[in-house]
C-alpha cells in the first residue's frame, strides 16, 4: 500500500544501531541523586497516567525498540529483529534471548501480548483508558513462537509502528494479569522490569532508589557499554524549588530541572560556575507546556465567551517579563507554538482587562448593586461568577495570585486551593474540579492529539479530563491519523490547533524557549545536550 511507503523507509535496518551514543570509556558506579517534586501516585505500569510514574518506569521497563536521541533512528531493544510487512498491515519483532524479569523469571512472547491486551481490554479492568487511543488500530497480537509477535493492524495510523515499538511498555503478564485487590495494591508500590534499574525502595516520605539491574540483557550489547553508567538513582521527594537549590548548593543532588526565574536570579551564589554548573541549552526536542485546565460542564465554565473573557484577564506577558526574564513565550494553543504542527497564524489572547468586561457583560454576567462580583441566572437560579482554581504546585502560586487579582477588578472572584499531587490527581481523574494547573509533557515530534482533545478520550478516566468537545476537532482528528504524508497531515492538525485555541479549554500559558538544568561538578557529559534529548543516561560520575 503506498501509504506505508514512508513508514517502511524509516526501518531500512531492522536491527542496527545507528549511531553509537556515549563514552565507551565512562567509569560505572556512584549514586547520582536527584530531585522530584512529588511522589508517583502509582507505579503501577499499566494504570499509571503522571510524569513522575513515567520516568521511574522509564528506567526499570523496556519497550521493544528504543529510539537513537541524535538520529530519532528505530534500534533493537527487547526486540533484536523487526519487521515490516510489505503492505505495512503488520509487524514482527523477535524477541532476544535469555532476557529476564528483575524476579529471575523469563520474558516471554506471552508477555508481550499481554501488555498490548491489557491496554485494550474491553471493560477497562486495567483502568488504562488514556493509553487506548494510541493502539485502537491494532487488531491483534499473535505469538509466533517462544520468541516472536506479530501485530496485525486494524486501520491505517500513521504512527501505528512507532507506538508499538517505542510507547507499548512490556509488563510482566506472571504479575499484571488478574490481580487481587491486595496484588493492586502491591502494583502500586513495586516494579518489576527488565531494563537497567531496578527498583530498590519507594518511600513516600523521602524518595525513591533505584539500583543497577546486574542481569540487565544490556551489559552485553557494545553500543549500550557508554548508558546507564551510574550505580543507583537516587530521586529525592523536594516539593519546594527554593529548598531544592539549597539541597543542590549543600552538596546534597547532583542533578536539578531549573525554570527561568531560578536560572537568572537564585543560582548566582559562590558555589555556581565552581561547584555547581548550571547549563542553559536548546535542542529539537517537543517541549511540554503549563495551562489553567476549565471544567466545562461546569455551567460558569461551559460557554466559550466567558472562558475567552477569563483569558483576557490572565496577564501572561507581565508573569514572562516578572517571573521568567522574557526567556519563554505567551502559548498561542494546545502544543508549544515552536512545533511544525502548531499554527502560527494563531496568536496569544492578550491581557485586556476591558475587553474581558464587554465578553461578560455580552454573556449575560452583571455586577449588582453592592456587590463586587459579577453574576447571572443560570438554571433559574442567580450564581455568582466564582470558582475555585486547584493547583499542586507551590512554587506556581505567585502566577496564580497574579491572575487571581487581575480576575478581581474585572468582578470575577477565584479561589486559590493547595492540594497535595495525590488528592489533586484523584479530583481530576474524577472530574470534581471546577479549574485546576497541570502541565503537559512534550511527547513525540509527530504530534496526536486524540488522546487529550477528542471526545472518545473523556470516559473512562481518559486524558480529556475538562470534558471537551468539538465534532469538526473530532473529524479532522480523525481524519489525521490516516494521512501518512507528513506534510499533508501538518496541514489538517494545523486546522485542529487553531480550533481548540479558539474554543479556549485551557487557559495555555507558557512556552519556553530553553532547557535549564544544573549538575555538580563530578558529573561527566558528552555535550549539554542531545538533539532530541537532554541525555542524562549517558551521563556519569567522575568519580564514582
Amino acid at each position: 500500500m503506498k501509504v506505508y511507503a514512508l513508514l517502511l523507509s524509516l526501518v531500512l535496518s531492522s536491527a542496527a544501531f545507528s549511531a553509537a551514543v556515549g563514552n565507551m570509556k565512562a567509569p560505572k558506579g556512584g549514586a547520582f541523586r536527584v530531585q522530584m517534586d512529588s511522589p508517583p501516585t502509582t507505579l503501577n505500569a499499566l494504570s499509571s497516567t503522571d510524569y513522575y510514574a513515567s520516568v521511574i518506569q522509564s528506567k526499570v521497563m523496556d519497550s521493544l525498540l528504543d529510539k537513537n536521541p541524535e538520529t530519532r533512528d528505530f534500534e533493537p531493544s527487547l526486540a533484536k529483529e523487526w519487521k515490516i510487512a510489505k503492505d505495512g498491515m503488520s509487524f514482527e519483532f523477535t524477541l532476544r534471548d535469555g532476557v529476564k524479569w528483575h524476579d529471575g523469571k523469563p520474558l516471554t512472547a506471552e508477555d508481550v501480548k499481554f501488555s498490548f491486551d491489557a491496554i485494550m481490554d474491553p471493560t477497562n479492568k486495567y483502568k488504562t483508558a488514556d493509553k487506548k487511543s494510541y493502539f485502537e488500530n491494532i487488531k491483534s497480537v499473535e505469538i509466533l513462537a517462544p520468541n516472536k509477535v506479530k501485530f496485525t493492524v486494524a486501520k491505517p495510523y500513521f504512527d501505528n509502528f512507532n507506538q508499538v515499538a517505542t510507547s507499548l511498555l512490556i509488563v510482566p503478564q506472571h504479575l499484571y494479569k488478574n490481580p487481587t485487590k491486595e496484588q493492586e495494591k502491591v502494583l502500586n508500590k513495586t516494579l518489576v522490569g527488565t531494563g537497567p534499574y531496578m527498583l530498590q525502595e519507594f518511600d513516600r516520605a523521602k524518595g525513591i532508589i533505584l539500583k543497577a539491574n546486574p542481569n540487565w540483557w544490556g551489559l552485553a550489547v557494545p553500543e549500550l557499554k557508554g548508558k546507564y553508567n551510574f550505580g543507583t538513582i537516587n530521586y529525592r521527594f523536594i516539593s519546594e524549588v527554593d529548598v531544592a537549590i539549597q539541597r543542590m548548593e549543600n552538596g546534597d543532588l547532583d542533578f536539578l530541572e531549573l525554570g527561568a526565574e531560578e536560572f537568572m536570579k537564585k543560582t548566582t551564589g559562590p558555589k555556581w560556575g565552581k561547584d555547581i554548573i548550571k547549563v542553559k541549552t536548546q535542542n529539537k526536542q517537543p517541549r511540554g507546556y503549563g495551562f489553567v485546565a476549565l471544567n466545562l460542564t461546569n455551567p460558569i465554565l461551559s460557554s466559550k465567551k466567558t472562558r475567552i473573557a477569563l483569558a483576557h484577564l490572565f496577564n501572561r506577558r507581565e508573569m514572562i517579563k516578572k517571573f521568567l526574564y522574557d526567556l519563554s513565550l505567551p502559548a498561542t494553543g494546545p502544543l508549544y507554538q515552536q512545533s511544525e504542527y502548531a499554527d502560527p497564524s494563531v496568536k496569544p489572547l492578550e491581557y485586556d482587562p476591558k475587553l474581558a468586561l464587554k465578553l461578560l457583560k455580552e454573556d449575560g454576567w452583571a455586577q449588582a448593586a453592592g456587590e463586587n462580583t459579577l453574576s447571572k441566572m443560570i438554571n433559574g437560579k442567580k450564581t455568582p461568577l466564582s470558582f475555585t482554581l486547584i493547583n499542586a504546585n507551590k512554587d506556581f502560586e505567585k502566577y496564580l495570585t497574579i491572575f487571581k487579582e487581575d480576575a478581581k477588578k474585572g468582578g470575577v472572584n477565584i479561589d486559590i486551593k493547595y492540594v497535595e499531587w495525590n488528592a489533586f490527581l484523584k479530583l481530576i481523574d474524577e472530574r470534581k474540579f471546577e479549574a485546576a494547573t497541570l502541565a503537559w509533557s512534550g511527547g513525540d515530534l509527530d504530534w496526536d492529539p486524540k488522546q487529550i482533545w477528542h471526545s472518545s478520550s473523556i470516559a473512562n478516566g481518559g486524558s480529556n479530563f475538562v470534558s471537551y468537545k468539538n465534532p469538526e476537532v473530532d473529524k479532522l482528528i480523525d481524519e489525521s491519523r490516516v494521512i501518512m504524508d507528513k506534510k499533508e497531515r501538518i496541514k489538517k492538525l494545523r486546522q485542529v490547533y487553531k480550533m481548540i485555541a479558539d474554543d479556549v479549554p485551557y487557559l495555555f500559558m507558557f512556552n519556553g524557549k530553553y532547557i535549564f538544568y544544573a549538575h555538580g561538578k563530578n558529573v561527566g557529559k558528552e555535550k549539554d545536550a542531545y538533539q532530541y534529548e537532554v541525555g542524562t543516561n549517558y551521563w556519569w560520575l567522575q568519580k564514582p
